[in-house]
């Protein structure tokens, strides 16, 4: 008698992740002090393998002037601009732990993921090739000294608390449930941010998130906001005579007295 072999068992689906964020709507009114939004997610994965989740929570892009304070004849002034494009007005990783035990450079550095991976490009100033067997080397015409512009960047950005790395920010609640908290300071750009949550398993992403979440201003500031953007020229046309009426004003109080 021959035994029949037992049938195949069924692939397992691959694992995935879902979040949503608490609120998606942040309202920026002249009392603003900053806001906290809570980002609930869950981990399916019918073989239960270790997995950990890392959160990318980025802001409007901006071009930043930086300039540096040279020394000439005994004077401090500033040096050439540099102008960087593509670094976000707000940029905030959260992860189960450390990115670098969770990944190798490889994945880290294509998914942007965390502040060394973050990619802030110098327009103009620089190329990308292929150096000692190594591809993606940014190759810039400021030389050694971008590695020293970019770190000040990340430090202006980081000291105002814009940009910013938890490696125990995601937190596992109960069997496959985690939350993740997201803090936006008083001075967050106006825009619209991308929430990314990433699945990683063995080292590598096998599924990921996105959802969205608006800055806005509200009320006396929103209509001053898009008219200072909107008409610039009209701005400052009034400020300056909102400014010299006040000047006219403070003059008479003060010969009045």
């Amino acid at each position: 008698m021959i035994d029949a072999l037992p049938p195949p068992s069924p692939s397992l689906a691959p694992a995935a992740v879902s979040a949503a964020l608490t609120t998606t709507s942040v309202k920026v009114t002249s009392s603003f002090r900053g806001a906290r939004i809570v980002l609930y997610g869950a981990v399916f994965d019918p073989a239960a393998r270790p997995s950990d989740v890392v959160v990318i929570v980025r802001g409007p892009d901006a071009p930043l002037r930086i300039a540096r304070k040279t020394k000439v004849a005994g004077i401090w002034v500033n040096s050439r601009p540099v102008v960087f494009e593509g670094a976000p007005g707000f940029y905030m990783t959260a992860s189960t732990r450390p990115l670098d035990q969770i990944a190798g450079f490889g994945p880290l550095r294509r998914l942007g993921a965390g502040i060394d991976h973050l990619a802030i490009n110098a327009p103009f100033e620089q190329r990308v090739e292929t150096r000692y067997g190594v591809r993606d080397v940014v190759v810039s015409r400021l030389g050694a000294d971008y590695l020293d512009w970019r770190r000040a960047v990340v430090r202006l950005k980081q000291n105002a608390g814009l940009y910013a790395a938890d490696d125990r920010g995601v937190t596992f609640v109960d069997r496959g449930l985690f939350k993740a908290e997201i803090d936006l300071p008083t001075a967050a750009p106006i825009g619209v941010y991308t929430a990314e949550i990433i699945l990683f398993q063995n080292g590598q992403p096998v599924s990921r998130r996105l959802r969205g979440l608006t800055v806005e201003k509200v009320g006396l500031e929103r209509a001053l906001y898009l008219f200072a953007h909107e008409r610039p020229w009209s701005y400052g046309l009034v400020s300056v005579v909102i400014a010299l009426a006040a000047g006219w004003a403070a003059s008479v109080a003060f010969r009045r007295n």
